[in-house]
């Protein structure tokens, strides 16, 4: 069958899309360690079944994207992902019962399932884009943390009714769902099979590759604020119910920024700048919150920097990925970039979680300062390197 033609259309089945599988993030994130915490395990076993996924998806995202560039379709990835992860969160309640080996491997193959299915959304969401210059890239975006966010605060209100014990098989459904979405929504515009000089892959180009590592990098600056934002945030003397209202007008930046930066001319389809933004932001949010050790009414205005230290940085990267990315290894290179963002995170939230031990929020979040300057001298050597 062959592909069908670009339509208006798209933008809005994508974010359609966005927002189903976010919706599944917005679920498991806050709510299926509550799961696990049910099945009365200890602390020690829950940060390790919480660590598998990102372990996981840092070797299997880069293969399992990469296959888009060997003429599996984006569509195809996004629609067996999704059966697996509604399969094993199904199947979790028995293996628990099983026990935590067993509990595990099932969350190891929940992972792998999962690990294609944003980038391959980032992927098809830029193909579009590029075939239809009028969609705007943020907007459809914007529809994954519409989904997050209300996902988050209905399935809150929802479990509170029925239990954690239904969180599964809440995921099961929305998993389902999103694999229904994936098949309806997404056009038929990435089947194609590579052509015959496919088999050389082009490489990647140095710009690109330090453009990866800045995106990785200042997204890693957040694993402080991710881990032990809220902890810290408490014992500065913020209550819980104002702690619950920073993290709220984060997701309300971010949402704000992915909808109005398409009405600012010197944004549109510049990488560099979006990443220099997200930089710069990152390292006066996290210098912020180290001076709000004795101000803790900061907290809130510097949560609102979130909209540029995700959102500009998202949006960065995605730009960069699109202009930068040779044909025949765009799926590749989308892979290379949520690999490494894992990695660059993971080991982001190991040394914060090691600095908080050893000096608190304030060791924690300066830790963080070098790790965002860092994504900043990336972005600068990827301009360098675009220009030449």
């Amino acid at each position: 069958m062959p592909p069908s033609p670009p339509s208006p259309r798209d933008g809005l089945r994508l974010a359609l899309l966005y927002a189903a599988v976010f919706a599944g993030i917005g679920i498991a994130m806050p709510f299926l360690p509550l799961w696990l915490a049910g099945l009365g395990l200890g602390p020690e076993l829950i940060g390790m079944l919480v660590a598998l996924p990102i372990l996981v998806r840092i070797v299997a995202t880069a293969p399992l994207v990469g296959l888009i560039d060997r003429g599996v379709p984006a569509r195809t990835l996004m629609v067996a992902g999704s059966l697996g992860l509604a399969a094993t969160y199904a199947l979790m309640p028995a293996a628990a019962a099983l026990g935590w080996p067993v509990l595990a491997g099932l969350v190891v193959l929940n992972a792998v399932a999962g690990a294609a299915l944003v980038p391959c959304l980032d992927y098809q969401s830029l193909a579009a884009v590029r075939a239809r210059p009028d969609l705007d890239y943020a907007r459809i975006r914007l529809g994954g943390s519409l989904g997050f966010l209300a996902a988050s605060l209905l399935g809150g209100w929802l479990l509170a009714v029925v239990g954690t014990g239904s969180v599964t098989g809440f995921l099961a459904g929305l998993e389902l769902a999103s694999a229904a979405g994936a098949a309806l929504l997404l056009r038929r515009t990435d089947g194609a099979r590579p052509g015959p000089r496919a088999s050389r892959r082009a490489p990647l180009p140095a710009a690109l590759w330090l453009a990866i590592a800045a995106g990785a990098a200042i997204q890693a600056s957040h694993a402080a604020v991710y881990a032990f934002g809220s902890i810290h945030w408490v014992s500065l003397g913020l209550s819980p119910a104002a702690t619950g209202i920073a993290w709220g007008l984060g997701v309300v930046a971010e949402i704000a920024f992915f909808a109005l930066v398409g009405r600012i001319a010197s944004l549109r389809d510049a990488p560099f700048r979006l990443l220099g933004l997200g930089a710069a932001a990152a390292l006066l949010r996290w210098a912020g919150l180290l001076a709000a050790a004795g101000l803790p009414a900061l907290v809130l205005p510097l949560q609102v920097l979130h909209g540029l230290t995700f959102g500009a940085t998202q949006l960065g990267a995605m730009a960069a990925l699109s202009r930068l990315a040779p044909e025949g290894g765009r799926g590749t290179a989308q892979g290379i970039y949520a690999a490494a963002a894992s990695l660059a995170s993971a080991t982001a939230t190991l040394a914060s979680g090691a600095a908080y031990r050893a000096g608190g929020g304030s060791l924690a979040f300066g830790l963080m300062l070098p790790v965002a300057g860092l994504g900043l001298a990336f972005t600068l050597a990827a301009a360098r390197a675009a220009r030449r």
